[in-house]
């Protein structure tokens, strides 16, 4: 018996409303089908062909009980047992043809969506990714990617095969009795009533089950992930996860033992449809061969074959729209990703330039994280389309479930977003409690997309800022936390655009350049390393894949990391862990400095390390940077007395402002912001600024 169409009732409430599937979703998913044209005609053809062919053996059947073996027909009963060996050898033939067809029809056009979804998320600008949570990118990736393939390869093509079996099993039934096909249809709905109601059941538990497994799931992503693992043996709390991880397992254990005991009973009350519609075929038709009134024993030997082929294609058909809705929801959250427009764009006549002087120029810069509904990017996060027909999002099972959840999480801290995005969990918490000006600021300065959206003003993380660095010059960035300086950083390679102003490299609006000329020219340090679960080399080649062996040891070498890394046993091929976990912080600072100094850009974005790193990593970080600061224009986020003292020009800022502006005696001689900067921190050769600090400047 077909199952589709019984285990539907599981998965269906009818309570739900279906979703609206229109022409233009529909031609849209056509769309992707058109280059496999021709496999999709011939893979139909053959589905009509096996189809038609899986109808004759009841008839071969009627045939050798109705008259081979009553006539002793010996040639005719050679020729049925051939043909009853011929039919399943060319179906299932065909059969393996069909679903070569299939897979690759179906492998074909999940290709070109999971390339062309995935091409399109690298194109997001960095707003998209702080407003979406990775959790949901992966599911779109993965989940509706494959929901959307099971659609081409299983309902779509179990929906043709149902009518097609459908259509010509009713017309051979009607054929031989019409008197016992429609007895055949009146037994149906004795037996659809109780697999709903049951069904009903079933699902419940289904859907408890497979929140349970994502409550236990949740905790192995907390505890299993080197974060979470770090913290549960530093606290020693190994015996309590265990515990906690062993009271899930039985709350997964319970339901699977509820859920198996209920899909018994399923299918006992649908094993009885099948068993209850012969028995009514058996009887009516016994009677009415006993009453010789033209109905023959292979007739109901025939008739009770073709029950069981109506019965599975009638009730997937009863269900046909909800699959066929929930498969192609899968195609549309899909194209929601697709159709989220690209922020930063290249315009067509973008500008490509080979080489550069250096010169940057911010004129009358304002930015904020959070644009209006009418500027470009102001829509970037993705929506929750819901997928229907399936078992609701965890968010939606009550808020006790959720209640455990990480708050504003992506899934697990390795998961979050590299760079400061990871460290500002606490500004976004106080900006959404409202702890005054301070607090957005400094959740702008490190999560800002997340901050600001708890405020319904729109709040400029800079305001009309202008300045110039000239060629070959070092500009050194200062000014309390949240003031704007990794803003900056984050508007010279285009991260995103600003709200208003310009910014230009020599004298060329950066928007009017190709992204690979700011990428080739510009290269960025940050304070956090982010480093692939590869190699050393691997790492240090996604800088510049045709780095010769003697180019990757030079760069390591003025990264002061060349001899550590020969000093490994597997040297340039020890694989560093996941996000570098392998290596210290200052190991992972120098291997990002050699990955910079590997790229030879013309224009340097650093984040100078603070005090997480000793005083030997610090010096052999200084010395790294000191040497590729050389001859390249530098905007630097200071932290050193030594870099502010080296600086051609220091850029003060604050609370999203250029205060200030000028060499180090300059801005002493001002007596302003920075002289009370210099006061409270640059005396001692650091300027990290605490929060005490920042309400004392």
């Amino acid at each position: 018996m077909h199952g589709g169409g019984w285990w539907s009732y599981l998965y269906h409430d009818e309570k739900e409303k279906p979703p609206e599937i229109g022409w233009p979703l529909i031609r849209r998913v056509a769309n992707y089908g058109r280059p496999y044209a021709r496999g999709i005609a011939v893979m139909l053809l053959i589905i009509v062909v096996t189809t038609l062919l899986s109808l004759i053996p009841p008839l071969l059947t009627r045939s050798l009980i109705d008259q081979v073996l009553p006539q002793r027909n010996f040639r005719g009963l050679y020729l049925l047992a051939l043909g009853m060996i011929a039919i399943p050898v060319v179906t299932g033939v065909l059969g393996v043809g069909q679903r070569y067809l299939s897979a690759n029809i179906g492998e074909g056009v999940i290709y070109d969506l999971r390339v062309a979804l995935f091409n399109h998320m690298q194109k997001m600008s960095l707003r998209f990714f702080t407003n979406t949570k990775t959790g949901e990118l992966i599911s779109r990736l993965n989940n509706d990617i494959i929901g959307a393939q099971q659609a081409i390869n299983g309902t779509i093509i179990d929906i043709l095969t149902n009518i097609i079996t459908l259509a010509g099993t009713l017309a051979i039934m009607l054929r031989l009795e019409w008197r016992l096909t429609i007895l055949a249809f009146a037994v149906l709905p004795l037996f659809l009533i109780p697999a709903r109601l049951l069904g009903r059941r079933l699902r419940a538990v289904v859907r408890e089950q497979m929140v349970m497994n994502a409550e236990m799931n949740a905790m192995m992503d907390e505890t299993l992930n080197v974060s979470g693992a770090l913290l549960v043996k530093l606290f020693g709390r190994v015996p309590m996860e265990v515990e906690r991880f062993g009271t899930r397992a039985a709350r997964v254990r319970q339901a699977g033992i509820r859920q198996a005991f209920l899909l018994r009973w399923f299918f006992l009350i649908v094993s009885l449809d099948s068993a209850v519609g012969t028995a009514v075929v058996f009887l009516v038709g016994g009677l009415l061969v006993l009453r010789n009134a033209g109905f023959t024993t292979g007739t109901i030997i025939a008739f009770s074959a073709y029950l069981g082929m109506l019965y599975g294609p009638l009730s997937a058909l009863t269900n046909a729209r909800v699959n066929f809705a929930q498969s192609v929801v899968s195609f549309e959250r899909v194209f929601e990703v697709l159709d989220l427009p690209v922020e930063i764009q290249e315009k067509p006549d973008a500008r490509h330039l080979e080489t550069v002087r250096g010169e940057v120029h911010f004129d009358r810069v304002s930015f904020s994280y959070r644009p209006g509904e009418h500027e470009p990017g102001a829509a970037m996060a993705l929506s929750e389309v819901e997928r229907w027909g399936g078992m609701p999002p965890l968010s939606q099972e009550g808020g006790k479930r959720s209640a455990g959840r990480r708050v504003g999480g992506g899934g697990s801290a390795a998961e979050r977003a590299a760079g400061k995005t990871a460290g500002a969990e606490t500004a976004r918490a106080d900006a959404a409690s409202g702890n005054g000006h301070e607090a957005v600021d400094a959740a702008d300065e490190q999560a800002p997309d997340a901050a600001l959206r708890a405020a319904p003003e729109t709040r400029y993380a800079l305001c009309d800022v202008s300045f110039r660095v000239k060629p070959g010059q070092l500009a050194a960035l200062v000014g309390p936390s949240g003031a704007g300086k990794t803003t900056i950083t984050y508007l010279l390679p285009r991260l995103y655009d600003p709200t208003s102003g310009t910014i230009s490299i020599d004298g060329y609006d950066i928007k009017y350049l190709t992204l690979n000329t700011l990428s080739e020219q510009i290269g960025m340090v940050t304070q956090e390393t982010y480093l692939f679960n590869d190699t050393i080399r691997a790492n240090l080649l996604y800088a510049r894949p045709d780095a010769s062996e003697a180019q990757i040891e030079a760069a390591c070498r003025a990264a002061n990391i060349h001899e550590f890394i020969v000093d490994l046993p597997e040297g340039y091929e020890t694989v560093v862990g996941n996000r570098g976990y392998r290596l210290s912080g200052g190991e992972k600072q120098r291997l990002a400095i050699a990955r910079v100094i590997l790229k030879d850009p013309r224009l340097l974005v650093l984040d100078e390390a603070t005090s997480s790193l000793d005083s030997q990593s610090e010096a052999m970080i200084q010395q790294a940077l000191e040497r590729i600061m050389v001859s390249r224009t530098s905007l630097v986020i200071a932290h050193r007395l030594s870099t502010i003292l080296a600086a051609d020009t220091i850029l003060v800022m604050d609370h999203g402002q250029l205060v200030e502006q000028g060499t180090h005696a300059e801005l002493l001689a001002l007596d302003g912001l920075y002289a009370r900067l210099y006061d409270t921190q640059f005396r001692h050769g650091r300027i990290d600024l605490p929060a005490a600090v920042e309400e004392t400047v």
